[in-house]
């Protein structure tokens, strides 16, 4: 099974336990996530995460209706988590996120670990570029909950926010 792995970084100008408490609410994922992805979790009731939790999704990729299964397989707060699917699209994701505080607020790092059925020009036509969106859509939805939840930064614009972010196509 070939691998493939994505990382960005983002600095996000707030105090590492404020940025880890924002991941750690699963509600926030519909929040990160494109529209255009129909994003929906089916969890029902809490949704408080520890190692072992597990959340179900719906989501549609190329207009396909899936089901995906996270199951959180490591939580240190407010330095890391990880989550892996149990059912979903790929062969393997493993996403670990980690925070970090740094001068100016909390590095956002996450590095997905991940596999697709089929051959390497589906990840490459296919997947990739998927991701690349998904993931540039996330970081533009996390400098937008800065801008609008934390009033001592009110006079930062979108070009700066957008500016906190780099990631690694």
């Amino acid at each position: 099974m070939k691998m493939y792995r994505l990382t960005r970084e983002q600095l996000v100008p707030l105090n590492m336990d404020t940025v880890f408490d924002f991941f750690a609410d699963a509600r926030n994922l519909e929040r990160l996530t494109p529209p255009w992805l129909r994003f929906r979790i089916l969890t029902q009731g809490s949704l408080d995460l520890e190692a072992g939790s597990t959340i179900d999704y719906q989501l549609r990729l190329h207009r396909f209706p899936v089901r995906w299964q996270s199951e959180i397989t490591c939580w240190q707060p407010p330095h890391r988590f990880i989550d892996e699917q149990r059912r979903g699209p790929y062969r393997r994701w493993v996403h670990t996120h980690t925070f970090e505080s740094v001068p100016g607020g909390t590095l956002v790092r996450d590095d997905v670990e991940y596999a697709v059925p089929g051959p390497s020009v589906v990840e490459r036509l296919l997947v990739r570029p998927d991701l690349d969106r998904i993931f540039d859509y996330r970081a533009d939805q996390l400098n937008g909950w800065v801008l609008a939840t934390h009033h001592s930064l009110a006079g930062v614009d979108q070009a700066a926010a957008g500016a906190l972010w780099s990631g690694s196509p």
